[in-house]
C-alpha cells in the first residue's frame, strides 16, 4: 500500500519565513519546485519559468493564492532558510512509502554535485544512501568543510531503515563506531579494505582465523617467562618500547564475519 501523498509529507516541513508578508504558501512553493525537478528543471530559473509556462491553473490546483507562482528571487531567497533536514526527511519518507522493496542492500558513497562548482568555490559533497533493488536514494546529506565523510555516515545511518539490510560502503567507512552503529540498527555491513591499510587487512584477515594467530601480548609473554623459571628483570627496557602495562588488549569490530564480536 502506498504511503502518504507527497503534498502531506511537504506539509510538514516547518516555514521559516515570518507570518508577516508571506505572498506563498511554502506547500505550494515545495510542490511546484517537485514537480518541475521531476519534468526536468535543473535550476531556480527552470522552476521559476515551469510554473510560469503553465498558468493559473497549475498554480491552484498547487495551492497557490495568487495567479502568479515565484519567481527565482523567491525561491532563492525561501531555500537559503528552509530545514533541510526536515525536507530531506519528508522526501525520504515519500520515497520509501512507494517502494514494496528495497532490497538487502543499502550503499553509502559520497559525491560531489554536477554543476555545482563555481569558480574558486567547491562544489557541493553529498553523502547518499541508495538502494540498487529498487534503483533509488533512500537519503541524502550536505557533507561541508567542517565535517568529513566518516562522521556524516554515523548521521545519515542513524536515519535509516537498516534492519536485516547489508550496508556496503568504501574504505573511508572502515571505522569501528560506524560497524557499531550499523549493528546497532539491526544490519550488517561489508565494507572495503584496500592494501593501503595494511594493519586493518591484518586484523581482519587474524579475525577470520581465529585469536590463535595472534603473537601473544607482552603481560602474557612475560608471565609465561616467569612460569619458565626466567627472571622478568633482565635489564632496561629498549629505547622505543613500551612497557606490558602500556599496550590495550586486542581492538574488536563489531560482528565482523558474523561471529560476535570480531578483531
Amino acid at each position: 500500500m502506498a504511503g502518504p501523498a507527497l503534498v502531506e509529507l511537504l506539509a510538514t516541513v516547518p516555514d521559516p519565513r515570518k507570518p508577516r508578508g508571506r505572498i506563498h504558501p511554502l506547500t505550494a512553493v515545495l510542490s511546484l519546485t517537485a514537480l518541475a525537478v521531476l519534468a526536468g528543471a535543473k535550476s531556480l530559473e527552470a522552476i521559476a519559468q515551469f510554473g510560469r509556462d503553465h498558468g493559473v491553473g497549475l498554480a491552484h490546483a498547487l495551492g497557490f493564492r495568487r495567479k502568479k507562482t515565484p519567481v527565482k528571487s523567491t525561491l532563492s531567497e525561501l531555500f537559503r532558510a528552509i530545514d533541510l533536514d526536515a525536507l530531506e526527511a519528508a522526501l525520504r519518507a515519500w520515497v520509501v512509502g512507494r517502494l514494496a522493496d528495497t532490497g538487502e542492500a543499502i550503499a553509502i558513497d559520497g559525491k560531489t554535485l554536477k554543476g555545482s562548482a563555481h569558480g574558486e568555490v567547491p562544489g557541493v559533497h553529498l553523502l547518499a544512501a541508495y538502494a540498487p533493488a529498487a534503483k533509488a536514494v533512500l537519503a541524502q546529506l550536505r557533507v561541508d568543510a567542517k565535517t568529513n565523510e566518516h562522521k556524516a555516515a554515523l548521521q545519515l545511518l542513524g536515519v535509516l531503515p537498516v534492519r536485516g539490510k547489508v550496508v556496503t560502503g568504501d574504505a573511508m567507512f572502515t571505522h569501528r563506531d560506524v560497524a557499531q552503529k550499523v549493528r546497532d540498527g539491526g544490519g550488517d555491513y561489508l565494507l572495503f579494505v584496500k592494501d593501503n591499510q595494511p594493519e586493518l587487512r591484518a586484523a581482519i584477515e587474524s579475525a577470520l582465523h581465529g585469536d590463535a594467530d595472534f603473537s601473544p601480548l607482552p603481560a602474557q609473554a612475560e608471565a609465561r617467562r616467569r612460569a619458565g623459571g626466567q627472571d622478568g628483570r633482565q635489564g632496561a627496557r629498549a629505547a622505543g618500547v613500551p612497557a606490558a602495562a602500556e599496550h590495550d588488549g586486542a581492538e574488536r569490530l563489531p560482528g565482523l564475519a558474523g561471529c560476535g564480536a570480531g578483531v
